[in-house]
């Protein structure tokens, strides 16, 4: 009787144990589709290496979800699907979403002037609603571009007072609000302060209440404290060589532009309630999800805090991000009902390319075939018919050419048989001949071709990008500044705007800027005047007496930044 007893509980209980094992992978997938996305993370999948972590939605439920590597190489921790990421600039999206919610309930609306909540945001002559900022075309200069300027460290504690006081400086804007887009940080520091302050609650608070509660987003959080502990979290690293890696520190203590700590399955349920409106409701995804209009009536793919775009012919709407050496992105399909979300605690990762050949595997059916988007990666032997030039064809390329719009310059020359596009040191990369004037770019990921003519007898440089408008160069001679002339360049030079001073001095025959936390960066003469950096312009000014009086830095996303030359 009693070995009878056993042997029923022993069957009750092995009925028990199956479905909670179902529970516990809730991979509802093919042993098939398990081996495929196993093969596009086979980099990833190394206990001594950093790694990954993947999740995907079908039809309002997470289909599949793994990790990959190490989420701490010094303990040997692995990555798994409740491991917790800092997640960058798909943050972003949460913020507006806060905002949205507080417009909802009349506390606030989204053509509010941002001076309204923040007073201490300079006032520029120009309105700045909240619109603006969560569709970057506020003008307004981006926080870690300024802040790199002002000799800051990407691994300093930079809390929200360091940016909030760094913007109260600003005496200029980038651009007229909404007259373009350029990316910025700035803007979404400027809309979690005023959750906090039109709530009365920290952003981290209020974010916790109102979205991830509800959510039962049980492993999320805004990490506004550098020093606070959370569990079972991943820290970000970038390959050296030979198998070598090194920690990327990250001290953030800043919210709303970046600094979300979640898990790919909690990230999983925040893309259900685009659907579901568990938070929320129809109205404020719709507005979320509608692209940003410029003054002139144009759109440019970007929505409120995502981004509007067609993968293999489907509509995507995304946001990927990138902080210290983690990675992230977030891709959702909304008429399949479908999401991707893959994190990565490697710098050199790509999780936006390893999320849409996931994307590919469950959406065989509805994608287009043979199509190319902006995240394939062109290598040598695509679907494009190379031609061979030789180095004597090819020298013809050499030369300088000059960005007037953007104010930069790109050399062309011959190595080793093969034409390059230098745009500076350690940054250049190869063109491969498709035609007898036209190449393509090699080892970047998106579809670049460059191509060469002439145009009222100056030769011209027009590089297109996927479907993107072209943007023209043309050749010009850069000075020949002997070391005589470089030395009315030297001397200290300070800007109000960031509190800062540069010393501009000559050494080994080149000018050179010196700054008290930053490394010495040489520049080198593009034209009368302006010297080049890398990503970086200087534009010195003079007086009516020819006598330098300082320059105006721009750089990606600050624009003409002035430094007064004062000795």
């Amino acid at each position: 009787m009693t070995s009878i007893k056993i042997r029923c509980s022993l069957l009750v209980l092995t009925f028990l144990l199956v479905p909670l094992k179902h529970l516990e992978a809730q991979n509802d997938v093919s042993g098939e589709i398990e081996l495929k996305i196993d093969a596009i993370f086979k980099n990833f999948d190394d206990p001594n290496a950093p790694g990954a972590t993947v999740a995907v939605v079908k039809d309002q439920k997470i289909v599949f979800k793994k990790g990959y590597g190490s989420a701490n190489l010094e303990y040997g921790i692995p990555n798994s699907p409740s491991t917790i990421f800092h997640i960058a600039s798909v943050s972003k999206q949460f913020t507006v979403f806060a905002i949205l919610l507080l417009e909802k309930e009349g506390k606030l609306s989204f053509d509010d002037d941002i001076r309204t909540y923040i007073p201490e945001v300079p006032d520029f002559g120009k309105t700045i609603t909240l619109k603006h900022l969560a569709s970057h075309t506020s003008g307004m200069r981006d926080q870690w571009t300024l802040l790199g300027l002002a000799g800051w460290r990407f691994d300093d504690v930079i809390t929200k007072e360091h940016i909030l006081k760094l913007v109260a400086q600003q005496k200029e804007l980038n651009f007229d609000p909404g007259e373009e887009y350029t990316y910025c940080n700035t803007g979404f520091t400027l809309l979690a302060e005023v959750v906090a302050r039109v709530s009365g609650k920290s952003f981290a608070e209020f974010t916790e209440e109102r979205i991830f509660k509800p959510l039962k987003m049980s492993n999320t959080l805004f990490y506004d404290d550098h020093e606070k502990i959370v569990k079972n979290r991943a820290y970000s690293y970038y390959y050296v060589n030979n198998n070598t890696f090194k920690k990327s520190v990250l001290s953030f203590a800043n919210v709303g532009a970046t600094s979300l700590f979640t898990t790919v399955e909690d990230l999983a349920l925040w893309s259900m309630n685009f659907s579901s409106h568990t938070v929320g409701d129809k109205a404020i995804i719709e507005k979320m999800n509608t692209l940003a209009v410029l003054n002139n009536g144009e759109t440019f793919g970007g929505a409120y805090g995502q981004f509007v775009n067609t993968h293999r012919g489907l509509n995507q709407i995304q946001h990927g991000g990138a902080d210290a050496g983690y990675r992230s992105y977030l891709g959702r399909f909304p008429d399949q009902d479908f999401a991707v979300m893959v994190f990565s605690n490697l710098a050199q990762s790509n999780p936006g390319n390893l999320a849409l050949q996931v994307a590919d595997i469950y959406l065989e059916d509805f994608i287009e075939k043979d199509t190319r988007t902006s995240d394939d990666t062109p290598e040598e032997d695509d679907d494009v018919d190379y031609i061979k030039l030789s180095s004597k064809e090819l020298e013809k390329f050499n030369g300088h050419f000059w960005n007037e719009d953007q104010k930069y310059a790109r050399k062309i020359y011959v190595k080793n048989d093969t034409l390059r596009y230098f745009r500076g040191e350690g940054n250049e990369s190869a063109l491969a001949p498709i035609s007898p004037n036209e190449f393509k770019m090699l080892g970047v990921n998106v579809d670049l071709r460059v191509k060469f003519s002439e145009s009222n007898k100056k030769r011209k440089m027009t590089v297109l990008i996927n479907d993107d408008a072209p943007i023209l160069s043309y050749e010009f001679t850069p000075p020949n500044y002997k070391l005589s002339d470089l030395k009315q360049f030297t001397g200290e030079y300070y800007s109000p705007e960031l509190q800062t001073t540069y010393n501009l001095i000559i050494k080994d025959g080149k000018l050179m800027f010196t700054h008290h936390r930053a490394s010495n960066t040489s520049i080198s003469a593009a034209k009368h005047d302006l010297f080049l950096a890398g990503g970086y312009s200087f534009i010195f000014e003079r007086n009516t007496n020819d006598q330098l009086t300082g320059f105006r830095v721009s750089a990606g996303r600050v624009r003409n930044l002035w430094f007064k030359k004062v000795n």
